[in-house]
């Protein structure tokens, strides 16, 4: 998530000095751009568990640091966990989105893993919240990791537009997951069908610009995605998809460490596409609730949903955009040595 956070906190009979720190502190951890507010290097010097890290992938260097407190976890399944999530980022963009980024997970007392949030500017950061009692398993199903990455990959809008960015990573964190073999075709599609009727416009609906609501930002912008990648692969044959838009407006400078009009980030994804597909959609959905028949839908892409099983139609008109969307054969990224490997420091 990139949306700005304030923490409570009770300080029991500070020092005056320390008062001033904390309270400096805890402006920083409200402002986008904290990472240039504070360093994370201080909480890291203060880890009394887990050691620092760098993982480097091809193009990139992650930085891994560990807040003071304790982890039931090795610091091995940690990483594994974090090199998961940035190799399926990597498969789908075609490179990690951003030279070097700072990731600082912070342990709490619980399990699982509770929240992230994304920092953009020159020296990206993305904080994690990892409980304590989190184990491998939950690791393995988790999607936040893989979330806050597909944040960096895309420029910093205005807040108005904050539905693109919530929404292109609630569409492409599975699809990256699925593109390295974390996630089943089925697995993918049901989240989808579950997930999207919570994104359609409801009462008194302005448009996905005009309208903030969860439901709108996540999903709402999430089904704009599945929309401008469908009508991408019909108008070009499938010789293109939103994907191919989106690797293009990365090669073209637009991550998150940029700030861009929305409008010049769409224009670069239907240049590369060759058809006005983004700028068509968001001039149809940004000023107008404009609802979408998701049964049909489903129909035309051959997904049915029968109990707790997904059955595929491959006689559906829309199949084979489906099968580009999800395509059967692994990328080869797949594999656990695809360019990604550990530093110790």
């Amino acid at each position: 998530m990139r949306e700005r956070r304030q923490a409570r906190r009770r300080w029991i009979a500070p020092t005056v000095a320390v008062a001033v720190v904390l309270t400096l502190l805890q402006l920083a951890f409200t402002t986008k751009r904290f990472h240039l507010a504070y360093s994370p290097k201080t909480a890291f010097a203060q880890s009394d568990s887990l050691s620092p890290a760098t993982l480097t992938l091809e193009n990139a260097t992650i930085d891994i640091a560990f807040a003071p407190g304790a982890l039931e976890l090795s610091r091995d399944q940690v990483l594994k966990w974090i090199t998961a999530s940035a190799q399926a980022v990597a498969s789908y963009y075609g490179q990690f989105p951003v030279p070097h980024v700072r990731l600082l997970l912070i342990p709490f007392r619980g399990a699982g893993v509770r929240s992230g949030t994304t920092y953009g500017g020159q020296d990206p950061l993305i904080k994690v919240s990892l409980g304590e009692f989190t184990s491998e398993a939950m690791l393995q199903r988790d999607w936040v990791m893989t979330h806050e990455m597909v944040h960096l990959a895309f420029p910093s809008v205005p807040h108005v537009h904050h539905w693109i960015e919530e929404g292109l990573a609630t569409y492409v964190e599975p699809l990256a997951r699925h593109a390295t073999g974390q996630l089943s075709a089925e697995t993918v599609w049901r989240d989808l069908v579950e997930g999207l009727p919570k994104g359609l416009p409801g009462p008194g609906d302005k448009g996905l610009d005009h309208t903030p609501t969860w439901g709108r930002t996540y999903w709402g912008g999430a089904l704009f995605c599945l929309l401008a990648d469908i009508e991408i692969r019909q108008k070009t044959a499938n010789r293109y998809g939103l994907q191919d838009a989106l690797r293009a407006i990365i090669a073209a400078g637009g991550t998150m460490q940029v700030d861009w009009p929305l409008v010049r980030a769409f224009e670069t994804g239907d240049q590369a596409t060759e058809v006005p597909v983004l700028m068509e959609l968001y001039g149809q959905m940004k000023a107008s609730p404009v609802d979408i028949d998701l049964a049909a839908l489903w129909q035309r892409l051959g997904v049915e949903i029968r109990g707790d099983t997904v059955v595929f139609h491959d006689d559906a008109s829309l199949a084979a955009v489906r099968h580009a969307i999800t395509p059967t054969e692994p990328s080869p990224r797949a594999d656990n040595d695809c360019g990604l490997f550990l530093l110790e420091r």
